[in-house]
């Protein structure tokens, strides 16, 4: 009985010193991201319109077919996609004739940020663009919680010509997860923003 008691012993003993045995549960990790250089160019086209975007981002035209509003004479759409990080701005270009026609384009915008309502801890509508010596005016949404787009933006002259824009990435929105690449891609939508002019 001696020599058992004494053989468990040592086999405990050598057990508990074989190692530094941490079992607690280790926090979720995420793969390292390298951000590319901030760089950006002009945009050029025929549309009536200009901006700067990032030299790591790609300029097509949306082909997808979409109901356009009935209201509607003529639509553009483009895509400002970001291979790197799996993420797309949606950018819609209208022309209005009328008040009326301005203002359903104001609440479908308005409409379609809060549509995110469900999955959205909160939706800021406040943020005001306003540069008069460029005639380019317009409300920015940021859109915080789990939901598919974190920011919705349109810009107006508010006489004719009007653009609305939606950032989505083709992930599972988890907010956590991409947050330092929507932190990165917000201020190229700010500096697309601040850079936009109409043609003349």
């Amino acid at each position: 009985m001696r020599i058992f008691a004494l053989v468990v012993i040592a086999v405990l003993f050598f057990a508990a010193c074989s190692g530094n045995h941490d079992y607690s549960p280790k926090p979720r990790g995420y793969y390292r991201i390298v951000f590319p250089k901030k760089e950006y160019q002009e945009y050029v086209s025929n549309y009536p319109f200009t901006f700067q975007y990032p030299k790591y981002a790609v300029m097509t035209i949306d082909t997808q077919t979409r109901v356009s509003p009935k209201y509607l004479n003529m639509q553009y759409l483009l895509n400002m996609q970001f291979p790197q990080f799996n993420g797309t701005l949606h950018l819609s270009y209208d022309k209005f004739t009328s008040k009326k026609m301005f203002d359903m384009l104001v609440e479908d915008a308005r409409k379609l940020a809060f549509k995110h309502t469900i999955k959205a801890t909160s939706i800021d509508e406040g943020t005001w663009i306003n540069f008069p010596d460029h005639k380019v005016y317009g409300i920015y949404y940021t859109i915080d919680g789990n939901a598919a787009s974190a920011v919705q933006f349109y810009l107006t002259d508010s006489v004719k010509n009007y653009m609305r824009g939606a950032l989505y990435f083709n992930s599972e929105p988890r907010l956590d997860s991409i947050r330092p690449v929507l932190n990165f891609v917000k201020q190229d939508v700010n500096v697309m923003i601040k850079s936009f002019r109409w043609k003349k």
